[in-house]
């Protein structure tokens, strides 16, 4: 991984090829060394990007939703397949009667009665048209489109993680070239001051010297800012409570120069996209989890057509009761309990004839949903090619601008190289070394940016392959 001392040395290299121009004169030689050596960094825990999307998925909120989700889909799973059990009910009733009633002998009294009702029962489905079945598979397979939910959410944390993370690389290299501005114009306005005073400058230089350096601390403060904001963005995904001593370890790049002195190039060929697409297909949740819908439809059909079938079930159970009539004696509880203690067992069948269409209706619609889910699969699959297109494309451009930065850069160095002897012998004005720097180093972050971008690119395209993110 590249620290801020392999930074440096980089960065140093550059200063050694500028040391070896004799006509450079030792000051200037100093100012490019302390230029590249950045400011140091606060003792900070960083981390990698594996360690980020692992604390994402640990703790982030909308993966934990979707955790729930699944158990909610477990349970009903569980429901479903005990559906087949049979139940058991008991009951207990008391009543009591007043006022005027029939009594045995066919004449009408006033009596008070009570009654003490005791009962069991238990019912068993034999047939229901293939619904309890048909119902348990559609479970299973909302269970296994919870499944792949979760893992798309995952998927979709990983993939915000790792953008967040490469947007603060691109912060932390804009943040470095400011300071590197700052280093610089900080030892030419040190410089102009002393020939000013020398009379060698005059002070329509200095003043313009200054005024640059003005211009460097702000644009320093805009990119501390902006990487701070970045650093905030992370940390929120990360579900941490601030971003105070956070910070992320840079991934390794492939920056050395080759023997002519130019930066090697990316030349990899990458695979098509409907080559990363056919892949795809087999590994991405969010197809599987609207395949896995598509045959949902199918289980509710078949439950709809159900109705259509009779329903079959056994029924048994036990039951006593307890009576009293005021002004007749009656027998002890426990008597009755015994002589009336009755059980029964019976088969129910049921024949649907007419409902009112409702489910003929109901299947219709089971249809109309299976065809709705058709067109979402589709527009899924749609989606997917069009963001593997998209990052296909990218990753295509952020080569060729690593490539042309590369060129740039070498370009720039040579011509802020020939410019600072220029300007050290009195050729060039203040404002044209500042330019011819501000170049060199533009070119400097432009090529690392680049070089991340089609880091990060390239790993999305394997991402999308199945492969695990990460560079």
């Amino acid at each position: 991984m590249i620290n801020q001392g392999q930074y440096q040395s980089r960065n140093n290299k550059h200063t050694k090829t500028i040391m070896r121009m004799s006509h450079i004169k030792p000051v200037l030689s100093l100012t490019l060394m302390l230029a590249a050596t950045a400011m140091p960094a606060q003792q900070v825990r960083t981390w990698t990007l594996k360690q980020c999307i692992d604390h994402a998925l640990e703790h982030n909120i909308g993966i934990k939703q979707h955790e729930n989700e699944r158990r909610r889909q477990e349970l009903q799973l569980s429901t479903a397949r005990n559906s087949r059990l049979p139940n058991l009910d008991a009951s207990v009733s008391q009543n009591f009667s007043f006022g005027r009633g029939l009594t045995a002998q066919n004449t009408y009294t006033n009596t008070n009665t009570s009654s003490t009702s005791f009962s069991i029962g238990t019912g068993i489905p034999l047939f229901t048209g293939m619904n309890i079945p048909n119902t348990i598979k559609l479970n299973r397979l909302n269970l296994e489109a919870a499944t792949a939910d979760l893992e798309k959410a995952r998927n979709d944390i990983r993939m915000q993680v790792a953008q967040a993370y490469v947007e603060i690389l691109y912060a932390m290299e804009i943040a470095d070239v400011a300071q590197r501005q700052i280093s610089i114009d900080s030892m030419q306005t040190e410089r102009l001051q002393a020939m000013a005073d020398n009379g060698k400058a005059s002070e329509v230089e200095l003043s313009q010297q200054k005024a640059t350096l003005a211009q460097s601390r702000y644009t320093a403060t805009q990119a501390d800012n902006n990487m701070k904001l970045a650093i905030l963005t992370l940390s929120q995904l990360l579900e941490l409570p601030t971003p105070e001593n956070f910070s992320i370890i840079r991934p390794e790049t492939d920056s050395t120069p080759s023997s002519d002195g130019h930066t090697s190039t990316y030349t990899a060929i990458l695979p098509s996209p409907d080559v990363i697409f056919a892949e795809a297909l087999e590994s991405r949740p969010e197809i599987q989890a609207e395949q896995l819908r598509l045959k949902g439809t199918e289980r509710n059909i078949a439950i709809a057509r159900s109705a259509l079938y009779p329903q079959l079930s056994l029924n048994a159970g036990l039951g006593s009761n307890y009576y009293k009539t005021s002004g007749f004696r009656a027998e002890s509880f426990s008597e009755q309990m015994k002589n009336n203690f009755s059980q029964y067992i019976g088969f129910n069948l049921s024949i649907p004839i007419f409902n009112r269409f409702q489910t003929r209706n109901n299947i219709r619609s089971a249809k109309i949903s299976r065809e709705i889910q058709m067109l979402q699969l589709d527009n899924t699959r749609k989606t997917l090619y069009k963001e593997i297109q998209q990052v296909y494309y990218n990753a295509k451009a952020a080569a060729a601008k690593y490539n042309s930065s590369s060129q740039t850069r070498q370009s720039s160095e040579n011509a802020f190289l020939l410019m600072t002897a220029k300007y050290e012998n009195g050729k060039a004005a203040i404002t044209e070394f500042n330019e011819a720097k501000n170049n060199y180093l533009k070119a400097e972050s432009d090529l690392t940016q680049a070089r991340y971008e089609y880091m990060y690119q390239t790993a999305l395209l394997d991402f999308y392959r199945g492969h695990e993110l990460g560079f």
